[in-house]
């Protein structure tokens, strides 16, 4: 069974929705692990459902071309699939709350999360190194994405929901 191409108006979307991602990343780049990427990926995910892969991977593919292939590159290619999928599964929740505890527990995993890769390049006592020097910014991030979902989740899918209905 053939899929439909995208109809042009729905890939121009997609491919601005992860240009914000990126710029949204870039634009808050000076405080260490504070970005909207969690909070984009859990808010394209309700609003567009399956689609929303078109945006993460768009914000994933700026990101090799800005910074190169290395191991965080494997990391990316799985770790944004992993919200997108805990979001699908629990999309029915609507507590602007219970997402903030996703995203920053998110945030907390994040290192975790990535560990394998690094089990894979330099073994298990590399990976678990790793991940421990990273729990600080791991809470960083955790309390970051716990923050900016709580407070933007709301005004945020009201204005994606009228977005996705005009297109």
């Amino acid at each position: 069974m053939a899929s439909k191409p995208l109809p042009l108006r729905e890939l121009v979307l997609y491919a601005l929705l992860g240009a914000v991602m990126y710029g949204g990343k870039m634009a808050l780049s000076f405080l260490p692990n504070i970005e909207p990427v969690s909070l984009l990926v859990i808010l394209y995910t309700l609003t567009f459902g399956r689609k929303a892969l078109w945006p993460i991977y768009v914000y994933v593919g700026l990101e090799f071309v800005t910074w190169g292939i290395s191991a965080w590159s494997i990391n990316y290619l799985y770790i944004w699939l992993i919200l997108f999928l805990l979001t699908r599964a629990l999309r029915h929740m609507e507590s602007p709350l219970s997402w903030a505890v996703l995203s920053g527990s998110f945030g907390l995993c994040f290192g975790l999360l990535c560990a394998p890769v690094y089990a894979l390049m330099g073994g298990w006592a590399y990976a678990v190194s790793w991940w421990v020097s990273g729990i600080p910014y791991d809470l960083l991030h955790c309390a970051g994405n716990f923050a900016m979902t709580l407070l933007l989740f709301k005004p945020c899918l009201q204005v994606l929901q009228k977005l996705h209905t005009i297109y």
